[in-house]
């Protein structure tokens, strides 16, 4: 070809399309675009400047950060069950100086029947048995609240590792355990489902002895109430005495409670894991450490057995010793 099929400029000097190799005189090649402007660089030299080097480490490159932890969303029920322990040791505190304010009040009254008492020690006695009063039942509640938590996160937990889906509505959970009346049955229930089909003896032990106690609660706290609607003075100051023992019972009730949480969770009541105890049968046999004493007149003539014996191996000895001393 002798021109370009493109820009239609001229490929070839002059010459005839079928000459020789050697009658041409042009030849193709290859140069970069930017082939001027290097060339015409390339004469001014620039000067070397400072080495390259890194004021701090580079941030740039491949990272190989550890692995996180996996993330478990937290969930509100999963907060709120974590203050558990917390709030039944404050439950329990509150439930004690509840009592004692109780029982302080009752001494008052025993002391008023023979004398005036002051007005500032009733004033106190008004205001402890009004405060904890009030706090007390505030801190059962909440704590209540804290527990319903705790066994709805711990029944997902023992559900999910079966691979199974917890029966219960979360709804029904609540209502079974906040509901005056129908919560003295079903938190037991809730529990026992809890153990499983295979419960260790311990734990259900300490569900039963719980659920039995909370029933008794209950009863108390109804007598309390009914207590309180007494006509005569002595029938409010055994009322008095009553609500401090029941408020002494809520007490350890709140102890019970927690003991037998810790127990489900394999610990003991301060929160340490519990050591297995376990009985090991012996293979070895006995060994008698101390030897039987025996009578006296036995030990007499094994003594003289004894030496007889020694006197008898000596005679013998010098027996021989005569003999191989003949032979020799």
């Amino acid at each position: 070809m002798h021109w370009c099929p493109r820009c239609r400029g001229v490929l070839l000097s002059p010459a005839r399309v079928d000459a020789p190799p050697t009658q041409r005189n042009y030849r193709w090649v290859a140069r970069r675009p930017d082939h001027r402007i290097r060339k015409a660089g390339a004469t001014v030299s620039a000067p070397l400047g400072p080495t390259p080097r890194y004021t701090q480490t580079p941030r740039w490159g491949l990272l190989d950060p550890p692995p996180s932890a996996p993330h478990t969303p937290q969930r509100p029920l999963r907060g709120l069950a974590a203050y558990r322990d917390r709030l039944l040791v404050v439950t329990t505190i509150a439930f004690l100086l509840a009592g004692l304010a109780e029982y302080g009040r009752y001494l008052i009254l025993l002391q008023n029947r023979a004398r005036l008492i002051p007005a500032w020690l009733l004033w106190i006695s008004d205001m402890a048995v009004l405060v904890f009063g009030v706090v007390a039942p505030i801190c059962a509640l909440v704590a209540a609240i804290s527990l319903v938590a705790w066994l709805i996160e711990a029944r997902t937990i023992v559900f999910t590792a079966y691979r199974k889906r917890d029966p219960r509505r979360r709804w029904s959970l609540i209502a079974g355990c906040l509901v005056p009346g129908v919560n003295l049955i079903w938190p037991g229930v809730f529990l026992i489902e809890l153990l499983g089909a295979d419960p260790d003896p311990r734990s259900r032990r300490a569900v039963r002895i719980w659920w039995a106690a909370w029933a008794f609660s209950g009863l108390l706290l109804i007598a309390a109430t009914l207590w309180r609607d007494a006509s005569t003075l002595q029938a409010e100051a055994d009322g008095v005495s009553f609500t401090g023992f029941t408020n002494l019972c809520a007490a350890g009730f709140a102890v019970l409670t927690l003991w037998m949480v810790h127990t489900l969770e394999g610990r003991d009541l301060r929160g340490e894991p519990r050591s297995a105890h376990r009985w090991v049968m012996a293979a070895d046999p006995a060994e008698v450490v101390i030897a039987p004493v025996e009578p006296g007149a036995v030990a007499v003539r094994d003594e003289a057995g004894h030496d007889e014996a020694e006197r008898a191996d000596s005679v013998r000895t010098g027996e021989n010793t005569q003999e191989e001393v003949v032979a020799k």
